[in-house]
């Protein structure tokens, strides 16, 4: 994705004010080789970006003035009612060096299972996403999360993913849950319910 940012000088709680009332929001670019840059961007376009899973875990291209480097975002702040973004940070990658981040899970087949199928199992979402380390280039948009064979009262653990080729999980040798299936009290599953006379 190409994210379009111009130059600014001024900074303080003054002139991003003038900034955000222009239309505009305040950010940065900070790590690699070069210094911190003070940039502004599209506040409107920068909304509507931030409403996209991608660029939030993609390896984005950021143009200043013609110039083009490659940057991921890391943290932004949103008005508490406004439809405003009121700063965007954002971290240079080198294309030859790994990095953090975070990748947002897309759950699949949960309506396939058998513990939704056979026993009206409530499948609970533990983790929404995972911390991984990758070149740039193999950063995955999401990773995806089968539910196809879960059985009730069973989990998913992180151990049982399979990354795509480069990408590793930091789970700091844990093996984190990621999501169970669990039959609600009073439930009556397929099994039990008694034949009909």
């Amino acid at each position: 994705m190409k994210v379009v940012a111009f130059n600014r000088t001024l900074q303080g709680t003054g002139a991003s004010r003038r900034l955000r009332k222009a239309g505009q929001t305040p950010g940065i670019i900070y790590g690699g080789a070069g210094t911190p840059e003070l940039i502004a961007l599209d506040g409107n376009a920068l909304w509507h970006a931030l409403k996209k899973e991608a660029f939030h875990g993609s390896v984005l291209d950021l143009e200043i003035d013609g110039k083009t480097q490659q940057v991921l975002l890391r943290d932004f702040q949103m008005h508490a009612f406004k439809q405003l973004v009121l700063h965007a940070d954002f971290q240079r990658v080198d294309s030859s060096k790994p990095v953090h981040t975070k990748v947002a899970f897309h759950f699949v087949n949960a309506e396939n299972s058998p513990a939704v199928k056979l026993n009206s199992a409530v499948i609970s979402h533990v983790l929404n996403e995972l911390e991984v380390s990758c070149l740039p280039g193999q950063l995955p948009e999401f990773i995806e999360v089968d539910l196809a064979n879960l059985e009730a009262g069973n989990s998913i653990h992180t151990d049982d993913l399979v990354l795509p080729e480069g990408v590793t999980a930091l789970t700091h040798g844990q093996n984190l849950t990621i999501v169970t299936a669990t039959i609600p009290r009073g439930a009556v599953t397929a099994e039990e319910t008694p034949a009909a006379e």
